[in-house]
């Protein structure tokens, strides 16, 4: 038996212990993003389909206090999605009295025991940052519930499209869920140039709301977009409308793609923006749900803008709530062009500090705390900052603690740099903080008035890193 099959054994024999629970209402708490999102529609689907009653939070993270909470709530079974492997400890201890069940695929920070079901991928050796994310988890466990519930597969690809785990196509566990979805008549994948509106909006809205990739003179500018696309040879009109991307002709793509490829030169791979489109076939044809990657675009900005149950609605199918995201996604989207814009404005001064290899961005208010780990990976995305440098971006929360997150520049997907254990060597040395992640992209919780011991832990850490890592040309 090698690691797949004890994973899905192991799987097999979760679900099979928790159709034995007492059936009763399942308290479901989830991440805020895209993964989370999904993750938690697949396990309310498959809970609906067994008539079990759920109730459900988003939090942005999982932390001890919370964990203390819930366990004073009359809920005698507790389902953490896309989260709770790194609290397994806090979750021991304070829901000794409860039946629980971990779906993950981020590091692992302890064990289970009788009253704790925990799977993730880890405990058997593979790599949850990308073979499979909390979605995926969940619809694996859901298909062992009930073979019916693989009408779900499609929402475990959108979660591992949203958690970056696609990189012109998918390791074997999420290939393996895209096959499902595929044979579903869910999905079907093209080629193409993957910018989001691709499907719906005019070539110079699709550019000046790109922030994915983000181009410097044409995201936040619809004007600059225009000039973008006169200066390719290129008429944004089409009579007296505008051109989207159906309207034009072989040449003028070709073009496109060679002027946002030559746009992102210096990136360690400008042409990322070729690749897999994966197109929602049951959404409607000019739906901006029916492209896996605006979807999860979408998924994204409820959570992020405190409207996660639009997100779950959009995933259960709920046209109401669909309709109700889409009109949604436009303020995220001019949200993230105003957090760049601060970016950008802000280079030099205290509140963006570039050092050899890396790189402290202390946002304050101005940046919202849900998007602050976004922002960080657009800027480690951006051709502006030097591949190989370690991005640490913060933001104030609303309850006053101090919310971070760490990404790397340019090589995501080597392994070489473990940012989780680079935060946990930083939140380490500042009492009260909570650390949640994988090897590429991780953030944390810092308590009110810790922030100077964060930034000079952080400074402290990632300098001595610098010098012992030669950051790459």
């Amino acid at each position: 038996m090698d690691k797949y099959d004890a994973f899905r054994k192991h799987i097999a024999d979760s679900a099979k212990k928790f159709q034995e629970l007492k059936n009763e209402t399942v308290r479901i708490i989830s991440h805020l993003d895209c993964d989370g999102i999904c993750a938690a529609s697949i396990l309310i689907h498959a809970l609906k389909s067994q008539n079990r009653g759920f109730a459900i939070s988003i939090v942005p993270q999982l932390t001890e206090t919370f964990i203390k909470e819930l366990a004073k709530e009359e809920y005698k079974i507790i389902a953490f999605t896309d989260l709770g492997s790194g609290m397994i400890e806090q979750v021991k201890e304070h829901l000794k009295s409860k039946d629980v069940v971990i779906l993950d695929h981020h590091e692992v920070s302890g064990v289970g025991n009788d009253r704790v079901l925990h799977i993730n991928p880890h405990m058997f050796g593979i790599e949850g940052s990308r073979e499979v994310s909390g979605a995926g988890v969940a619809y694996m466990f859901a298909e062992a519930l009930d073979r019916k519930n693989e009408a779900c597969a499609h929402l475990a690809v959108v979660g591992a499209i949203g958690d970056a785990q696609e990189n012109s196509g998918f390791e074997r566990l999420n290939a393996s869920i895209l096959e499902t979805a595929r044979n579903q008549g869910k999905i079907s994948v093209q080629k193409g140039l993957r910018l989001f509106g691709m499907q719906t909006r005019p070539i110079h809205k699709i550019l000046g709301y790109s922030t994915d990739p983000y181009i410097p003179g044409v995201s936040g500018s619809e004007s600059g977009a225009i000039q973008f696309l006169h200066n390719l040879g290129i008429s944004p009109k089409k009579g007296k409308g505008w051109k989207k991307m159906a309207d034009l002709s072989q040449e003028e793509m070709q073009a496109l793609v060679a002027g946002v490829v030559l746009a992102r030169r210096g990136e360690a791979k400008p042409e990322d923006v070729l690749g897999n489109i994966y197109i929602l076939e049951q959404e409607e044809e000019e739906s901006p749900l029916r492209d896996a990657k605006e979807f999860a675009t979408l998924l994204n900005s409820c959570g992020r803008m405190g409207k996660a149950s639009l997100g779950i609605g959009a995933c259960l199918g709920d046209p109401k709530m669909k309709r109700q995201a889409i009109s949604h996604l436009l303020e995220y989207r001019r949200e993230i062009i105003a957090a760049m814009q601060w970016f950008e404005a802000h280079r030099g001064t205290a509140a963006v500090q570039e050092h050899p290899g890396y790189m402290i961005i202390s946002a304050g208010t101005e940046i919202l705390s849900t998007m602050i780990g976004t922002i960080a990976s657009m800027i480690a995305k951006s051709n502006t900052t030097r591949p190989g440098t370690i991005i640490i971006s913060m933001a104030e929360a609303p309850d006053k603690t101090l919310k971070a997150s760490i990404r790397r520049a340019g090589f995501q997907s080597d392994g070489s740099i473990d940012l989780r254990s680079i935060m946990e060597e930083i939140t380490s040395r500042v009492d009260g903080s909570s650390t949640g992640g994988h090897i590429y992209a991780a953030g944390s919780v810092i308590p009110q008035g810790k922030e100077k011991e964060f930034l000079e832990a952080a400074r402290d850490v990632l300098g001595k890193l610098a010098g012992q890592k030669r950051v790459p040309d």
